[in-house]
C-alpha cells in the first residue's frame, strides 16, 4: 500500500510539472517581452537631461522592480524550457559544497547564524555543475532562512555503495505533513515574498539526473532534506 501511495504521489506530481511546464512556456515570452521594452526606455530617460535627480531615482526604482519581474521570468523559463546546453559531468561533491557554504557564510552571519559541513571524500556524481549549485544554494539558503537566531544549519554528504547522500539539517520551526507534501509545486512558498518556484526548480533538477528528494519535518523540531543521486567511481 506504501508504494503504491508513493507511486501514485510521483504520478500526481509529474502531472504538475507538466502542467506548469506547458503554461509557463505560453506565458513567459508574452511577459517578458513588454517588460524588456518598458525597461529600455526607463535606461534611455535615466540618461536624458531633461528629467532631474528625483525623476531619475524613481526610474532606478521602477527599473529594480522590473528587474524582478525578468528574474522571476526566468525561473518561468528554466522550468519550461530546461537548458540542454548543460551537460552532465564528474562533480566532486565536497569541492561544490565547501564552495556553495562559503559564499553562504556572510548570508548566515547576518542573521547570527552559520553553517557546519561534514562531507567524506570520493563524493563523486554525474551532473551538470551550475545545476548543483543552483540547487544546493536554493536548499542551504532555506535552511539559514528557516533557522532561528543563532542556530546552526548542519550539511553533510556520505557515500555508500551505491548513492551519494546529502543531507541538510535545519533547526526551524518545522513544518506540517500537509506542509511537507505541498513542496515544490508551483506558486506554494512558506516565505511571505516567496514564489515557489526555486525549489520545485530543485525538484526538477534533482529529477533531471535521476535522483531523489525527501523532506523530513516535523512542527518546532526542525527540517531535514535528504537528496541522493548515483554515486560515479573515481577511476
Amino acid at each position: 500500500m506504501k508504494k503504491q501511495q508513493l507511486y501514485y504521489e510521483q504520478v500526481q506530481q509529474a502531472e504538475r510539472l507538466k502542467m506548469i511546464a506547458n503554461l509557463t512556456a505560453a506565458v513567459a515570452h508574452e511577459i517578458r517581452n513588454p517588460v524588456t521594452v518598458v525597461r529600455g526606455f526607463l535606461q534611455l530617460y535615466q540618461q536624458d537631461p531633461a528629467f532631474d535627480v528625483s525623476d531619475k531615482n524613481k526610474f532606478k526604482l521602477i527599473i529594480d522592480e522590473l528587474n524582478t519581474v525578468e528574474h522571476i521570468t526566468s525561473q518561468f523559463l528554466t522550468l519550461s524550457k530546461p537548458n540542454g546546453d548543460l551537460k552532465p559531468e564528474r562533480v566532486d561533491v565536497k569541492d561544490v559544497l565547501h564552495g556553495v557554504t562559503s559564499l553562504l557564510s556572510s548570508y548566515a552571519m547576518l542573521s547570527d547564524n552559520h553553517i557546519d559541513i561534514d562531507v567524506e571524500e570520493d563524493c563523486t556524481i554525474l551532473i551538470n555543475t551550475i545545476e548543483f549549485k543552483q540547487l544546493l544554494m536554493n536548499l542551504i539558503k532555506n535552511a539559514v532562512e528557516a533557522s532561528e537566531a543563532g542556530m546552526s544549519v548542519s550539511v553533510t554528504a556520505r557515500r555508500s555503495r551505491h548513492d551519494i547522500e546529502i543531507r541538510i539539517i535545519d533547526q526551524g520551526s518545522g513544518m506540517s505533513e500537509d506542509e511537507v507534501k505541498s513542496l515544490g509545486t508551483p506558486f506554494y512558498s512558506l516565505k511571505s515574498n516567496g514564489t515557489g518556484l526555486g525549489l520545485m526548480i530543485c525538484f526538477n533538477i534533482v529529477e533531471k539526473y535521476g535522483g531523489e528528494i525527501h523532506y523530513h519535518s516535523l512542527k518546532g523540531h526542525g527540517t531535514t532534506v535528504t537528496v541522493r543521486f548515483l554515486a560515479v567511481n573515481e577511476k
